[in-house]
């Protein structure tokens, strides 16, 4: 069912896919700590929830202002929501909505089938899990 593609050194190679497998929408920055060391703090539960695991690489990406960011998950105390930590502290602001991000490769076959942890952040703060 998948589908071979050329190699340049002849042969051929199964094709992969990049799929989202995990996201939290609308989720609050809440903290800003430019001198701490890199990273992404995420409240516990969150993570939890879209079952993303500390150290794991997440595309941010903050509603407020359109930009774009890559660096990994770490833990943060529950409740605390987002906390841009490092060079990050510069790509968002406290208040801002984001859109956390975590994606899986998988062989094309598989592809149509995977189906994202996704956490909805509604204005109440409650956290809905599809």
């Amino acid at each position: 069912m998948g589908r071979d593609i050329p190699c340049n050194g002849g042969g051929t190679e199964r094709m992969n896919r990049r799929i989202l497998r995990a996201k939290i929408h609308r989720v609050l920055i809440t903290d800003s700590r430019l001198d701490y060391d890199g990273s992404l703090g995420i409240a516990e539960e969150l993570m939890n929830a879209a079952d993303i695991v500390a150290g794991e690489e997440v595309l941010v990406a903050n509603i407020a202002t359109g930009a774009r960011f890559v660096t990994y998950a770490i833990t943060a105390p529950s409740g605390s929501g987002v906390i841009l930590n490092g060079a990050a502290a510069r790509l968002g602001e406290i208040g801002d909505t984001v859109i956390v991000m975590c994606f899986g490769t998988v062989p094309e076959e598989e592809a149509r089938n995977v189906v994202p942890s996704v956490v909805l952040m509604e204005d109440d703060g409650v956290t809905i899990r599809h």
